[in-house]
């Protein structure tokens, strides 16, 4: 009865723990991401080309089809983030794949940060600034 009684007190303190974030590496109050739950990390333009030069991410410039023709990092895929099948497209994207998300200046790409979220994608990058802020730094672009 006795050893009961002990593993039931170790057992509500790893689980007070647990709910007070103590034990998991985060602090108490900050609960860890679920795993249908988005990431969303906000870079700078050198911070973005270091993931797109490594390979880490994929590039979704969420412009229209003429802004991307104009000028897009390499190897970025255009999806319209004002056409009306935009979520439609994104939907048939694989959530487990780490996306590097930007529009001219970081107005439009951050309303479809909601949408991303919505879709559970699990890692995407916001390039703050946009393509305007990539090409500000002096990083190359594609016409």
């Amino acid at each position: 009865m006795k050893k009961c009684f002990q593993v039931r007190i170790v057992s509500l303190a790893v689980a007070i723990g647990v709910a007070a974030g103590t034990g998991s590496g985060r602090p108490a109050g900050e609960s860890s991401p679920k795993a249908s739950e988005s990431v969303v990390r906000h870079v700078n333009a050198e911070e973005a080309h270091k993931l797109v030069s490594e390979k880490k991410v994929v590039v979704l410039d969420i412009r229209t089809p003429g802004e991307f023709k104009e000028m897009h990092i390499a190897g970025a895929t255009n999806i319209n983030f004002r056409a009306a099948d935009f979520e439609q497209r994104i939907s048939g994207l694989a959530r487990t794949n780490a996306y590097l998300v930007h529009c001219a200046v970081g107005g439009r790409s951050t309303q479809s940060l909601k949408i991303f979220q919505k879709r559970r994608f699990e890692t995407i990058y916001h390039l703050d600034g946009g393509i305007n802020g990539w090409k500000e730094a002096g990083l190359p672009v594609e016409k």
